[in-house]
């Protein structure tokens, strides 16, 4: 085995290592809650020491938040990538979200304790807002193709997808706040999304 091939599969065995910690603790903060799921517990689950935990994440609570984040983050660029083609950016980011806004409330639970302990946690927050950033660097991507006139460092993209995890993100401080219907507050927010060409 080469050096680069050497290289590359522990990479992969990082990655995969992350992956597998970050779905325990989502699993298992799921069926127990946040509070009642331990370090111990999750390390258990996904077959690490407690010591390889703490080299991939520094707190459940960060665990728990890749775990519910990553899978979604799959399921958003799926969503805009089996749009029609010929829908432009913006029909085709509410198309996507419509989609994926229905099956938020499959994941109530998990998704209110999360915002509750974001707003308890600077490190969690912090951790949030580089989720997002994520998501939005995935999402405008997607999106480029669709903007027939873009050029090569056109902000629309990157604004359209920050205002897209902007609106969901309002929509999930509203619903957390005063509840409600979170699929149509998500399609209100999407649907106030505006950018004009430059």
């Amino acid at each position: 085995m080469s050096h680069s091939e050497a290289d590359g599969l522990a990479v992969r065995k990082r990655r995969a290592t992350y992956a597998r910690i970050a779905a325990s603790a989502a699993r298992l903060a799921g069926e127990q809650g946040v509070g009642n799921t331990t370090v111990d517990q999750i390390a258990q689950d996904a077959e690490v020491a407690r010591a390889t935990f703490f080299r991939y994440f520094d707190s459940k609570e960060s665990a728990v938040a890749e775990g519910v984040a990553g899978p979604w983050l799959t399921l958003v660029t799926e969503a805009i990538a089996r749009q029609p083609g010929h829908l432009p950016a913006k029909e085709a980011l509410v198309a996507a979200f419509t989609e994926l806004a229905d099956q938020f409330p499959a994941h109530a639970g998990q998704i209110r304790e999360l915002a509750g302990l974001t707003r308890g946690s600077p490190a969690l927050a912090a951790w949030t807002a580089r989720a997002y950033q994520r998501y939005e660097h995935a999402i405008a991507e997607l999106l480029v193709p669709r903007i027939p006139d873009a050029t090569e460092r056109d902000p629309r993209p990157h604004l359209l997808a920050a205002l897209a995890m902007a609106s969901v993100r309002v929509s999930l401080d509203e619903w957390v706040r005063h509840e409600g219907d979170l699929p149509a507050l998500i399609h209100r927010a999407l649907g106030s999304i505006s950018i004009e060409p430059v």
